[in-house]
């Protein structure tokens, strides 16, 4: 029989880790199965552009996967059960009836969403860009807004940065504000600080630093301390929730609902389960959680695959620790900030600024979308023959070769 390998969310990590999985395990001995509600695959760190105006080129599964091994299954993961090795579907058509997959393996990639905090208004009045769906919602109503219209962006990290300058470019006939907790990226280096502020003032965004948005309404937003800001749209970027699916498990997860996974990104309660990217509490250099990223994701799903791979194959299980070099920073098309960093996220001196910033960025951006369809490149590929086989108390089984 065939081992069963079911993969839970095809964003970056989980398309990767499928993909790297067919590119390293013989299709004679695995069956690989993908799920994900969307037939095409969503370049997340471009939502922001799609939110303005911008078209993406489309990347259907179908052709990524052509080929490989992989199968697609189209639907929404409404449960999952550790104990019994069982995921509950429901297909997009609202009609079909729920579907139980049962599995060997499992990887759970299914990421996360926004976050509101409990905000008042927020869900209510707040458009978000940390889904497709919500980056169109988000579209359709900018390109309603006449001349002048106050929008603020809520946010001051990577993601309400990238929004609210992207906006402002696409749109510098609106009244774009970022509402930011802290200071203008507090976060980056002085170099970094200094670029960012150059180019929010060219765009004529304007800032509200040390303002916790307390309240959002149709038409304005409040901060904690009483001061009420125009917004006739509210982009709402403070932050994101992980998928709630595992929570409701007897998965071992964080208090946040992330699961908690060993070096080899194996759960540390259920060993037939794997979780990756923003779904995964992985521990990184000076012992410090990874942050929810594209770059913290895609290196825990190679882990993942490698490390999955390894133990039916029999081989020795590697275990790459996972340490950043750079934040990439999009301000617009015409602008971006390179920061470098430690292993450990925190900024140093040195910085890209300028156009080449941003021509390093939009190289970043094609190549992660490119890393999805070729995960096995520059790695080992070749297939092997699966040697072992995990049962269901978590022993191991020698099989025919």
């Amino acid at each position: 029989m065939q081992h069963r390998i079911v993969v839970l969310g095809a964003g970056y990590t989980g398309a990767t880790a499928a993909g790297r999985l067919a590119k390293r395990l013989h299709g004679d001995d695995v069956a690989i199965t993908l799920v994900n509600a969307e037939p095409d695959f969503v370049e997340r760190v471009r939502l922001h552009q799609l939110a303005v105006g911008q078209s993406l080129k489309p990347r259907p599964f179908s052709d990524m996967f052509a080929g490989t091994g992989v199968a697609l299954k189209l639907g929404k993961v409404t449960g999952v059960d550790a104990d019994r090795r069982t995921v509950t579907v429901v297909a997009a058509n609202a009609a079909a009836e729920a579907e139980e997959l049962e599995y060997d393996t499992l990887v759970y990639a299914l990421g996360s969403g926004w976050n509101d905090h409990g905000v008042p208004g927020t869900a209510e009045h707040a458009y978000e860009i940390a889904s497709r769906p919500g980056a169109l919602r988000l579209r359709e109503r900018l390109a309603g807004l006449d001349a002048g219209q106050p929008v603020v962006v809520v946010g001051g990290g990577l993601t309400g940065v990238e929004a609210a300058t992207e906006l402002a470019e696409a749109r510098p006939d609106l009244d774009v504000a970022l509402a930011v907790r802290g200071g203008l990226g507090d976060w980056l280096s002085p170099k970094g600080r200094r670029h960012l502020r150059k180019v929010v003032d060219n765009l004529g965004i304007t800032v509200h630093e040390e303002t916790a948005v307390a309240a959002v309404e149709a038409d304005h937003v409040t901060a904690a301390d009483g001061t009420s800001v125009p917004a006739a749209v509210t982009v709402w970027t403070a932050g994101f929730a992980v998928h709630p699916v595992a929570q409701a498990t007897t998965l071992e997860v964080t208090g946040t609902g992330q699961i908690v996974v060993d070096r080899s990104m194996r759960s540390v309660s259920h060993p037939e389960v794997y979780a990756i990217g923003d779904a995964a509490m992985v521990m990184g250099p000076g012992d410090k959680p990874l942050r929810m990223s594209c770059a913290s994701g895609v290196p825990t799903a190679w882990q993942a695959a490698d490390a999955i791979a390894a133990r039916l194959t029999g081989a020795k299980v590697p275990t790459t620790p996972v340490r950043y070099f750079n934040q990439c920073i999009s301000l617009g098309r015409k602008e971006g900030l390179i920061q470098y960093v430690t292993a450990d996220d925190r900024a140093v001196s040195a910085a890209l600024t300028g156009r080449l910033a941003a021509a390093y960025k939009e190289l970043i951006c094609k190549g992660a979308a490119w890393g999805v369809a070729n995960p096995a490149v520059g790695t080992l590929a070749r297939r092997r023959r699966v040697v072992t086989e995990p049962v269901r108390n978590g022993s191991e089984a020698r099989t025919a070769a």
